[in-house]
């Protein structure tokens, strides 16, 4: 009687299943929640996962596929919670590309196929090629795919306008995005990197646009037509580009904004000093307060600005004719120059000349060079320079990230208290 009683018990286990923990560990009835499917590349999204088996242990991917089409993808490892739920916002990954709970870790912690993430950047089609790109949510648990969506991160808005500028046509070298018509005018921005030369200020100048900023991003050297190094650089040249962005529809002429990067700061800073009626804002990442040396061919050597045709002396820059706010981030770790003490000599000195605009320095204490501009892209720490030399930019990957997420709502804040 009891071998019968037994084999009875044995069987029902059996046919329980799943309920007694002998079948399989995986459910079919996961679902991927996202409250924005299709959503500027600038806006964090909120993902979470449901019907897991409750403590199951499931991992998540991102993926996308860069301009080369090589495939970037992040990945993360999570235990569900008793109710059989995951929500990025406020779980820790096991392990994974990321660390601590992040929402959009899955993003900006993308790895190349191959290579070091450290020096390598997710790089997307411009956004006048293509709009938008796509990340594929993939959700796996015990070899089994659960779930999968795909979401799309868009550069413009609907109503978003891009032109291109040439040296040959328009005597500058850029591209223009401007936002829908009919919105009224609001406060502009002309933006511009640093050594690395050309024009990669696109993706910014889209979002911006989207946001309702029009924005003309400008190449000032080591592109068609432009000086070959960073060397004799006429400040006329930014001042004829931001009288083209003046002229555009939808613009505020009395609120145009300059915004220079790295070596891109210095040309920014010497606009709104030298153009006051013409600039009427600047914003620095990663800034220098003071003109440096030119950089040629073979590194560092001449001058590196002139206006009304000779050079602008080395030294700090003045600033008691900016007629505008200044907006200065910067990283701690920054390794590659004093890019924090800088940005906080930029106040003292506005405080000395007692600036009756508003200025303030951000410094993000796990942050490098990569400081910003907008976030949740994947970017490495230490990339080579045009000399082959490679550059450690200081930070963390995690650190550059957290920085652009606080930093870039602080730049549009900023925008937007003009008058935006």
């Amino acid at each position: 009687m009891r071998l019968r009683n037994r084999a009875l018990v044995a069987l029902l286990l059996v046919a329980g299943g799943t309920a007694a923990g002998c079948g399989p560990r995986h459910s079919d009835r996961a679902v991927i929640t996202v409250d924005a499917p299709v959503a500027l590349a600038d806006r964090p999204i909120h993902l979470t996962i449901s019907g897991l088996v409750p403590h199951d242990t499931v991992e998540m991917s991102a993926a996308a596929q860069d301009y080369r089409r090589d495939g970037w993808r992040g990945r993360a490892v999570f235990r569900a919670d008793g109710r059989g739920m995951v929500d990025l916002d406020r779980a820790r990954p096991r392990s994974g590309t990321y660390t601590g709970a992040d929402g959009m870790g899955l993003f900006w912690s993308m790895v190349p196929p191959s290579g070091d993430p450290d020096a390598s950047a997710f790089i997307p089609s411009y956004p006048e090629q293509r709009p938008a790109y796509d990340v594929q949510i993939t959700v796996i648990a015990h070899g089994h795919r659960l779930a999968g969506r795909t979401l799309t991160r868009q550069w413009l808005t609907p109503g978003v306008t891009h032109k291109s500028f040439t040296v040959a046509a328009d005597k500058v070298d850029g591209d223009l995005f401007l936002p829908p018509t009919g919105r009224g005018r609001h406060p502009a921005v002309l933006l511009f990197g640093g050594s690395e030369g050309g024009n990669s200020g696109e993706y910014e100048a889209a979002l911006l646009a989207s946001h309702g900023y029009p924005a003309l991003t400008l190449a000032y050297f080591r592109d068609p037509g432009l000086p070959a190094t960073l060397q004799d650089i006429p400040m006329e040249y930014f001042a004829r580009a931001a009288r083209l962005l003046t002229a555009q529809p939808g613009v505020d002429p009395a609120h145009v904004v300059a915004q220079g990067y790295s070596r891109g700061t210095e040309a920014a800073l010497l606009l709104g000093q030298l153009y006051s009626r013409l600039v009427h804002g600047v914003i620095v990442y990663a800034p220098s307060n003071r003109v440096n040396r030119g950089l040629g061919a073979r590194g560092q050597g001449g001058n590196a600005w002139t206006w009304r045709g000779r050079p602008l002396p080395q030294g700090v820059i003045p600033l008691d004719h900016i007629d505008g706010p200044v907006l200065a981030i910067a990283g701690a770790q920054d390794q590659l120059w004093y890019s924090e003490t800088w940005a906080r000599q930029i106040m003292t000195e506005l405080d000395r000349d007692h600036d009756r605009f508003p200025h303030q320095a951000l410094i993000y204490p796990g942050a490098g060079h990569g400081v910003g501009t907008f976030p949740y892209l994947a970017a490495g720490v230490r990339f080579p320079a045009s000399t082959g030399v490679i550059l450690e930019h200081g930070g963390t990957r995690a650190g550059d990230a957290a920085a652009r997420a606080q930093g870039w709502p602080r730049t549009l804040a900023f925008l937007a208290a003009m008058g935006g």
